[in-house]
């Protein structure tokens, strides 16, 4: 391995640190987006049965908002209801809405990240790839001037042309499908967190009359 990074020459230490960090966003991604953290598949029911007579306790409601994304979006709800029972269903569910924007730009973090190492890792390696041209055209001529050839420079600045390519799109397709997956996995999670808030809105308005 230190024989390819050394023949791939000093271009490819910039896409080495790519990788190392694409991989630990991935990880990061992977732990964070589970679905026992974001959507809990039962707890929609559990909050609607725990309401159905009344608001529950606040340390129920502050219990609920720890539990994951999806009880941080209805415990807003229950919290706002607590405060002022009087309160318009339109406030209701404003409430729950900016409650959901800021879980959704929690769940959206990295992403970007991501996609910047995908788009940026080939022109890295099309950068590395220029380098090595560069090395070549330069064996070509002597230290005198005459036409001649570097055997050993020729070669170098293949090496580096063509690992440093290779390497770009090592970095650059699985980050792609990454970002891809989490990008839907995300836009999954946030249907499911509005549903369910809809569902619980419509619960409490019930509630109240």
């Amino acid at each position: 391995m230190f024989s390819i990074i050394q023949a791939a020459g000093w271009p490819i230490w910039p896409l080495m640190g790519c990788s190392i960090l694409a991989l630990a966003l991935v990880i990061e991604r992977f732990v964070s987006l589970r679905t026992a953290k974001i959507a809990p598949p039962r707890l929609l029911e559990e909050v609607l049965n725990v309401s159905r007579t009344a608001v529950p306790a606040p340390e129920v409601i502050t219990q609920l908002a720890q539990n994951s994304a999806l009880g941080e979006v209805l415990a807003s709800g229950l919290r706002m209801l607590s405060l002022n029972p009087r309160c318009s269903e339109d406030d209701l569910r404003s409430g729950m809405e900016g409650t959901g924007r800021v879980v959704a730009h929690r769940l959206e973090r990295y992403l970007s990240a991501l996609a910047t190492i995908a788009s940026a890792a080939p022109l890295m390696g099309l950068f590395g790839t220029v380098v090595g041209m560069i090395e070549i055209f330069g064996s070509q001529t002597s230290a005198g001037g005459a036409t001649g050839g570097n055997p050993a420079q020729l070669a170098h600045g293949i090496s580096v042309a063509l690992y440093n390519t290779a390497f770009g799109l090592i970095i650059a397709i699985p980050s792609l499908i990454f970002w891809r997956y989490f990008r839907a996995t995300v836009d999954a999670y946030l249907l499911t967190l509005e549903l369910a808030s809809e569902r619980l809105a419509r619960h409490l308005n019930t509630l109240r009359k």
